[in-house]
């Protein structure tokens, strides 16, 4: 059975020419993780000091080696809480006017 698990990763203050050039491998990435399922949801802070993920895995161990897999991951610090449940509009039903 997957467990939900709300994933903050830390951001480093000051962005290097090394960080910045691993961004698009970073969201293509995340566009691989949220298009298989691994994550739900996927936002940044405004001050662009903090990124949240909600993430799916069967364990804590198989959820770092997810958390491995991201380019950006040697730039930031993940703090994992599993959670107990994880709600989204897009579970709710939507009915279509067709």
């Amino acid at each position: 059975m997957k467990n939900a698990y709300m994933v903050e990763f830390e951001l480093p203050e000051e962005f290097t020419e090394e960080f910045m050039a691993l961004i698009p491998r970073q969201r293509f990435m995340i566009n691989q993780m949220l298009a298989d399922g691994i994550i739900q949801n996927y936002s940044l802070s405004l001050d662009r000091s903090r990124l949240w993920a909600v993430m799916v895995a069967e364990s804590e161990f198989e959820l770092m080696e997810e958390i491995e897999r991201m380019p950006l991951i040697d730039y930031m610090v993940p703090d994992i809480s599993q959670l107990m449940f994880h709600n989204s509009s897009m579970e709710v039903m939507q009915f279509s006017l067709n």
